[in-house]
């Protein structure tokens, strides 16, 4: 399942990326409604999570944008007022759920699995390229009766890959979209792992491959 956090408190989203990651969740962050939109807007999410006060738009004329556009994804709102009129604005502006702050994670977590189960997506956790299977469930890659495991951004690239065929993504899009904004890493990750999902679908003889285009980025396709 994959998950958007947007929340202000570099260190909060950081932490529930962390949290979640760990429970198997392929999980962006941003900290601004502005990036939030940009995200919502051009990716493919399961649940949103959406701090109401956050810099740019607030979580709330994000959250009416997103139901103007005919966006349909399940919303937890997160705000440090816990007054019923922000319940009420939230709810009324097409939020699933609210959580005030301060939180317990194991709560969050749990109405995030709750909104999962709801979104129309959910069910679609095995996507198909050519003779490969990736399997959201078991975070792993099949052909036939073989298959491989894959890391939590192993996984992140294979779904990005497979979700958008033949788009090239450059190397910096990947960086932002997979690690963040705010990831320690430096851009030789990308490319690290290319090899590493490279490596494994030549395991698997797999009929698609990651073509490196030139001085644009790299792009999957059907051989």
């Amino acid at each position: 399942m994959r998950i958007l956090i947007a929340e202000d408190e570099v260190a909060t989203a950081k932490a529930l990326k962390v949290l979640l990651e760990k429970a198997k969740y392929s999980v962006d962050i941003v900290h601004n409604g502005d990036d939030a939109w940009d995200y919502i807007s051009s990716g493919s999410y399961e649940v949103v999570v959406l701090d109401i006060m956050m810099p740019g738009m607030n979580g709330l004329e994000v959250l009416t944008k997103m139901r103007k556009e005919q966006i349909f994804t399940p919303v937890l709102m997160l705000t440090a007022k816990s007054e019923i009129e922000d319940r009420v604005a939230g709810l009324e502006a097409g939020a699933d759920d609210y959580l005030p702050k301060p939180f317990a994670t194991s709560e969050l977590i749990a109405r995030i699995k709750a909104l999962g189960r709801r979104s129309e997506s959910y069910s679609d956790l095995e996507k198909k390229a050519g003779n490969l299977l990736l399997d959201g469930n078991r975070y792993e890659m099949r052909v036939k009766d073989k298959s491989v495991s894959l890391t939590n951004k192993e996984y992140q690239l294979m779904e990005l890959f497979i979700q958008h065929p033949k788009h090239v993504f450059s190397t910096e899009h990947l960086m932002e979209k997979i690690w963040g904004y705010d990831s320690d890493s430096g851009i030789d990750v990308v490319w690290t792992h290319i090899g590493y999902v490279r490596k494994k679908l030549r395991e698997l003889d797999a009929d698609v491959e990651i073509k490196t285009i030139r001085g644009a980025g790299y792009s999957l396709e059907v051989m």
